[in-house]
């Protein structure tokens, strides 16, 4: 994984954000399948670092209105599970939460920036550690070309895509309201703290990060290239 360093600050500095923009028809909570993964109260609980398990996997986003600073808040909650076709019995189990701000780069996609305080529990039976908790606070990207539609069964219902284009599971709105935990810091967390690979090192350099990006040819701007392979490496 390559770490958000500063290196990758300055270049999303760089970027022409719009807090607001394009925003409006995202507002409320949406849930995909079942619905039984949703954000707010009774996913997770930040004080004390602990989940509620839904009875099926899936996602759920949440978007805000702008608040009067002009911040537009989101909140993520997931449950998935995670197949190994060399060893079926190990498969893995992965509750995630998160929470922060929302921006829309200039072309269209949303820039999706942690507040701190977020954190994933992960179950791996052929693990060493066979259940952790760790701090999850990446900033994710949400590329353009996200909309919503009526769905003959579900109603209302939200696409958005992922980083490389991959479409998330349509997600139903389950509120129009957004349910969400209070959009502020929920716990004490150490500062400059990441989620980073096992296999990869931390780097602190321009140089290091240029080498992580490889091959990637993305045409976009540099900071949605950046966080793109930092994304594609969770």
């Amino acid at each position: 994984m390559v770490p958000l360093t500063s290196v990758v600050a300055a270049l999303l500095a760089s970027v022409p954000l719009y807090a607001n923009a394009q925003l409006s028809s995202l507002v409320g909570t949406w849930s995909s399948g079942s619905n039984n993964v949703q954000t707010g109260r009774g996913f997770a609980n930040p004080s004390n670092l602990s989940f509620t398990y839904p009875s099926t996997t899936g996602i759920s986003y949440s978007f805000a209105t702008a608040g009067t600073d002009g911040q537009t808040w989101y909140e993520i909650a997931r449950y998935r599970f995670t197949s190994n076709g060399s060893h079926p019995n190990c498969i893995t189990a992965v509750m995630n939460w998160a929470h922060g701000t929302v921006a829309v780069a200039d072309n269209g996609s949303l820039i999706l920036t942690p507040n701190g305080d977020g954190y994933q529990q992960i179950q791996d039976p052929c693990a060493a550690v066979s259940n952790f908790i760790e701090n999850y606070n990446q900033t994710e990207l949400l590329v353009s070309g996200y909309y919503t539609y009526t769905d003959t069964t579900n109603g209302l219902t939200l696409q958005l895509y992922q980083f490389d284009g991959a479409p998330l599971a349509p997600m139903k709105q389950i509120s129009s309201t957004p349910n969400m935990l209070p959009t502020q810091s929920l716990r004490n967390v150490t500062p400059a703290t990441e989620v980073v690979s096992r296999r990869r090192k931390r780097s602190n350099s321009a140089q290091q990060v240029r080498q992580a990006l490889g091959d990637w040819k993305l045409v976009s701007i540099a900071a949605t290239l950046t966080l793109a392979v930092a994304v594609s490496v969770l």
